[in-house]
């Protein structure tokens, strides 16, 4: 079944038993699958697929063993160019905060895993309340098809600020008070000082982006 169709990658629901031949638990898998892309030659489009695939297979199972709830992989195919792994069956945190409202323990655990991530190497690169899910009190993150590993504060900068965005743009009611709940939980895991050189290089990315704008 199909879940999402997007433009790098297709997304997949099918049964664990459907895929490697045996039942496990009743579990559901996604299949991510990356896209072919017509307009490349072949050759380079299949290296550059598989390229994706590795890179985004590795930084889900770094951020996993660094602390951050992620699906768990179950096998990197690197003739179809896609990724088997853990479904997260549970809440999108997009919907769970448009009904809910604000919510200081969930603020804090994106604050902490962002926190985790950063201090990891890992830029996320679209983090957004759409790309978390609540499982049993746990906030997931999922979706590292834009990630990469480094520790830029410039990069890990630009991760916060469009995470800052996002709330802004979907849940504005409670983004001011959620982001700085947020940034707590991120001072806890980085310290207060990497908070405010953060805070700093944010506002001067908003400072270009204005600029640009007047352009």
């Amino acid at each position: 079944m199909i879940l999402k169709k997007g433009a790098e990658a297709d997304l997949y629901l099918e049964d664990f038993k459907d895929v490697f031949g045996f039942d496990f638990y009743n579990e559901k898998v996604v299949i991510k699958k990356r896209v072919k892309k017509n307009y490349r030659i072949n050759q380079i489009d299949g290296m550059i697929r598989g390229f994706r695939t590795v890179k985004e297979a590795k930084i889900i199972n770094k951020a996993k063993s660094h602390g951050v709830f992620s699906p768990s992989l179950y096998l990197v195919d690197l003739k179809e160019k896609s990724i088997v792994m853990e479904y997260i069956n549970g809440t999108r945190l997009k919907e769970y905060l448009s009904s809910k409202g604000l919510d200081r323990e969930i603020g804090h655990q994106i604050g902490s895993s962002v926190g985790c991530m950063h201090k990891a190497g890992i830029i996320h690169g679209d983090l957004t309340t759409s790309n978390m899910i609540l499982k049993d009190g746990k906030v997931y993150f999922i979706d590292f098809g834009l990630s990469e590993e480094s520790e830029e504060i410039e990069k890990q900068g630009i991760d916060i600020h469009l995470l800052r965005q996002a709330l802004e743009s979907t849940h504005f009611d409670i983004s001011e008070e959620l982001f700085k709940i947020i940034l707590e939980g991120y001072s806890k895991v980085l310290g207060q000082q990497k908070k405010e050189e953060i805070l700093q290089r944010i506002e001067q990315i908003e400072k270009r982006g204005r600029y640009r704008k007047r352009d």
